[in-house]
């Protein structure tokens, strides 16, 4: 009898442990990347509501864009190379973040580059495109987007309000620490920046400085009557992670005081949900409008060997952006894309 005990107590262990590995085995995420290997993501809607897809690739020498009709055709789309780094001089190395911007009827390319010489001599320029389509036409090279500070100027982002444009954008925003903030300016046409250029936002907290002390990747979405402003922070590796800050919409913009920084991130590394570093977000919305969609970054796996910023599996991902009963976005932390 005790023997037959021990074989039924055996048992009952065993198969709870399988039952265990099974749940877990059900619950492991999906966390299928929307676009494999591409950070840095940035899509658009054109004024017929195409849809447009741009981004970091890894080998940082060219840009690409792809276009679709729906929001989810861009994963299947083909990559239409339309500029690719110089073989010398400026333009010629790390060409990084670009964003597709269609203004006044024209499209434009803001994006950052180091020289064939020196890949960390980031700045950021423009291209232009009078073509109907993006992808076809040529794009002309404006020059470089020339703003004051300019030792580490990268990560430009542009947006209108009140038929007013600004653009945001990032560099060393210290003289006496190392380290990146958010510049605003008010821009007079899509290749020139107003005098009056302040920081408004620069690494404060511990989840901003680790690894590198760094706010960069703004990206805005105006609602309810404010300007929401996120900004990723810190090392490219699990350390990354994502930053908000808002103002009234009826505030000076250019006054730092208008704007509020939350004293957490608002979206991090989720171990349990294999999302680590998460960052460099843009926005766009569903087909009918009617949904605002997070588009970011991430890895899938935490460990990294070498520099972060050459390992290339960081991979564009998107996500319902829901909102709070007052008004503020949630960016739904503990679910993952496919319940979110």
């Amino acid at each position: 009898m005790k023997a037959l005990l021990k074989i039924c107590i055996l048992f009952v262990c065993t198969l709870s442990v399988g039952l265990s590995a099974a749940q877990e085995a059900v619950q492991q995420p999906d966390v299928a990347p929307f676009i494999p290997q591409r950070a840095d993501p940035f899509i658009t809607r054109g004024i017929d509501g195409t849809y447009y897809f741009i981004a970091t690739v890894p080998e940082y020498d060219r840009i690409e864009i792809r276009q679709s009709k729906t929001l989810d055709g861009l994963k299947d789309a083909k990559g239409i190379v339309v500029w690719r780094k110089h073989s010398e001089g400026i333009m010629g190395s790390h060409i990084w973040a670009p964003e597709l911007h269609q203004i006044d009827g024209k499209w434009y390319i803001y994006f950052a580059a180091g020289s064939a010489k020196d890949k960390w001599k980031i700045r950021k320029y423009v291209l232009s495109n009078t073509s109907k389509n993006p992808t076809e036409g040529n794009w002309r090279e404006e020059g470089e987007m020339e703003s004051h500070r300019n030792e580490f100027s990268l990560d430009a982002t542009t947006f209108a309000l009140k038929g007013q444009r600004y653009m945001i954008w990032v560099d060393r925003a210290s003289d006496t620490v190392v380290n990146t903030g958010l510049y605003i300016a008010k821009m007079l046409n899509p290749t020139k920046l107003d005098d009056r250029q302040v920081v408004i936002s620069q690494p404060q907290y511990d989840w901003e400085m680790k690894g590198h002390k760094v706010n960069e990747g703004p990206a805005v979405l105006v609602r309810h009557g404010k300007v929401f402003l996120t900004f990723s922070a810190s090392a490219t590796d699990a350390s990354y992670c994502i930053g908000l800050l808002w103002a009234d919409e009826k505030s000076d913009l250019l006054d730092p005081a208008s704007w509020h920084k939350l004293r957490e991130p608002v979206f991090f590394t989720n171990e349990k949900l294999r999302r680590f570093g998460p960052g460099h977000n843009s926005f766009t919305t569903s087909e009918d409008g009617s949904t605002d969609i997070m588009v970011y970054h991430a890895r899938d796996y935490k460990e990294i060997d070498g520099e972060p910023l050459y390992d290339p599996n960081r991979h564009t991902r998107v996500r319902v952006l829901k909102w709070t009963n007052d008004g503020m976005p949630d960016f739904g932390q503990e679910y993952g894309d496919e319940v979110f």
